[in-house]
């Protein structure tokens, strides 16, 4: 049974549990303001060791920051194993919460966990009064039609600190 619930700061480094690993056969970009994709076909490994850029010590460092800024980080544990993890910032702006991070281990996707967690988050977001949720979401196909079921949608007016972190990330935002 898959349980959700709040993580404490000392759990980041359980986020070394999330297997991230993924066939990848979509990208997308934007491009002139228009969400366009490419066929791609690689195998994205995941996180690796270290602190580089696609690292558990740079995702995890990612996390602790969030939390720093009064951010929940939320877990969905399959008994004592992490299945799927989100963190909520609930102020990027005055009225924009943002969902800094989900992702569900390559075992436990497409059972409704990231779905949970999203509606979670969503849930906290309005709570804080925020009136829409940012996302900066990995290119990959199934990470925007993920995003795009639940009603995001590309933003216009990328977060400026967020696109020069993430510039090839696609920036959405949803209305709550």
């Amino acid at each position: 049974m898959i349980t959700i619930r709040r993580m404490t700061r000392a759990e980041a480094q359980r986020i070394t549990e999330i297997d991230r690993s993924e066939h990848i056969t979509t990208l997308y970009q934007m491009n002139q303001g228009e969400l366009v994709s490419r066929s791609v076909d690689f195998n994205d490994q995941g996180w690796n060791a270290g602190d580089g850029e696609h690292s558990f010590g740079r995702i995890i460092e990612h996390a602790e920051h969030m939390l720093d800024a009064q951010g929940t980080m939320l877990g969905a544990f399959d008994g004592s194993r992490l299945a799927a993890v989100a963190v909520f910032r609930p102020r990027l702006t005055e009225t924009l919460g943002e969902l800094a991070l989900l992702h569900a281990s390559c075992a436990y996707r497409r059972q409704g966990l990231a779905t949970r967690l999203l509606c979670e988050a969503e849930r906290l977001a309005m709570e804080s009064g925020a009136t829409e949720l940012y996302v900066s979401a990995t290119p990959t196909g199934s990470a925007i039609g993920f995003y795009t079921r639940h009603g995001f949608r590309p933003t216009p007016e990328p977060h400026p600190e967020l696109l020069a972190l993430e510039p090839e990330d696609i920036h959405m935002t949803k209305s709550l």
